[in-house]
């Protein structure tokens, strides 16, 4: 698979790109299809690219925006080559393109700087030895036999409703 070529339901890829254009050109590819047109496909979800100058990054820098900010490991950047980029870059993670396959044309004045894939979660754990993580070990529900007997609670009510009545009965 080239780097420019997006395969169905990919996830967790981030294609960095640098803009060869002046700042108003990629401040305009914040626009809803101006991306589409620079990259050669239609449809991209905007809140999925990320388009600004590198000097925004201030101390944390290309690097720390890669692997702090978007979850790349360490070991698949390049701290010296990102350092050296200036000027304007565009980062598309893999949703932008919605779960669709498709192949990106770009315009010349894009230069793709890296593929990176993103750390991706753990969910693996080990086996849980509790007695309550086994099957079947939560305490039945009670039966018909178990249920407390409401008789008693029910002739305290009605003893108390009738004191109440005749009390009342007696006051009007």
């Amino acid at each position: 698979m080239s780097d420019l070529t997006i395969a169905p339901h990919e996830h967790g890829v981030i294609r960095l790109f640098t803009l060869n254009m002046r700042p108003q050109e990629a401040k305009f590819l914040r626009e809803p299809g101006a991306a589409d047109q620079v990259l050669g496909v239609d449809g991209l979800d905007l809140k999925h690219i990320d388009i600004f100058p590198v000097s925004d990054l201030e101390e944390l820098g290309l690097f720390g925006y890669l692997n702090e900010g978007c979850g790349v490991s360490e070991d698949q950047l390049d701290r010296d080559k990102l350092d050296r980029i200036e000027g304007w870059v565009m980062v598309v993670r893999s949703a932008a393109f919605g779960g669709r396959a498709t192949k990106l044309t770009p315009d010349p004045r894009l230069r793709l700087i890296g593929l990176y894939t993103e750390e991706a979660t753990n969910w693996t754990g080990g086996v849980i030895k509790t007695q309550s993580a086994k099957p079947f070990s939560a305490p039945l529900p009670p039966t018909e036999d178990d249920r407390p007997r409401r008789f008693g609670s029910s002739l305290i009510v009605i003893l108390i409703l009738i004191v109440v009545g005749g009390a009342l009965w007696l006051i009007l």
